[in-house]
């Protein structure tokens, strides 16, 4: 799955105007994997955000979940320095969000 979608191409932009990642996450908890990507990329190297490893992780998982191979790597990557607590955290993340989406845009 290729990740050429304008969620990462303004990526450069998130230092500068981290409400991005506000709209980046809307696309998220509509379902779309690219903004799920886009976000466990966010979260990882803290772009407009403070680094959170088990957020994106979470993203990471439900990007996985919809079949995308990169956000499997990253997600592997971003693994290797979770901790045990943020493992758990960033497990429990995911249940959420995915319950989220499907439970509709009313519910975060």
């Amino acid at each position: 799955m290729s990740h050429e979608t304008d969620f990462l191409s303004d990526l450069v932009l998130l230092r500068n105007d981290p409400g991005l990642v506000t709209e980046i996450e809307q696309h998220a908890l509509k379902g779309n994997p690219h903004a799920q990507y886009a976000l466990g990329l966010i979260y990882a190297e803290g772009r407009g955000v403070s680094i959170d490893l088990s957020r994106s992780w979470a993203w990471l998982t439900l990007a996985v979940m919809q079949g995308d191979r990169e956000a499997e790597t990253l997600r592997n990557i971003v693994g290797i320095d979770l901790t045990d607590r943020e493992y758990q955290d960033g497990k429990s993340l995911a249940a959420d969000l995915e319950q989220a989406i499907q439970s509709g845009p009313d519910v975060h």
